[in-house]
């Protein structure tokens, strides 16, 4: 099952000043831990979002598009980075993100989420 894993973001992901002192360390955990799933053979990308003040939206209703400019509200919902692996079941992907460097240099979430398959449409 593939299964998209989502680190939410944190004022301190959105924040965008130079990188602080903590994301060089945090970026090199987060190296290791990518070897580690990529040596298991369950990681198929891995990547980080930049803030969401570079973001844009697009607000769909009928026929009209309305373009949203960043940044964003709530950062408790927004997305940092994201991992798409392939793994046996939820169980598997949970131990997996127990495993996980915390990406954050305080609390943080990761949320994991099923991909659809096309059999799960047949």
């Amino acid at each position: 099952m593939r299964v998209m894993v989502l680190v939410k973001a944190t004022e301190d992901s959105e924040n965008e000043s130079s990188p602080p002192e903590w994301m060089a360390e945090m970026m090199e955990a987060m190296g290791r831990f990518n070897d580690e799933l990529r040596d298991a053979g369950i990681l198929l990308v891995a990547d980080g979002l930049k803030p969401t003040s570079q973001a844009k939206r697009v607000a769909f209703d009928g026929p009209s598009r309305k373009v949203i400019d960043g940044p964003f509200a709530e950062t408790r919902e927004l997305v940092a980075g994201f991992w798409l692996w392939e793994v046996k079941d939820m169980e598997e992907a949970i131990a997996w993100v127990k495993r996980c460097p915390n990406p954050m240099p305080g609390p943080s979430e990761i949320e994991i989420r099923p991909v659809y398959e096309l059999a799960d449409f047949q």
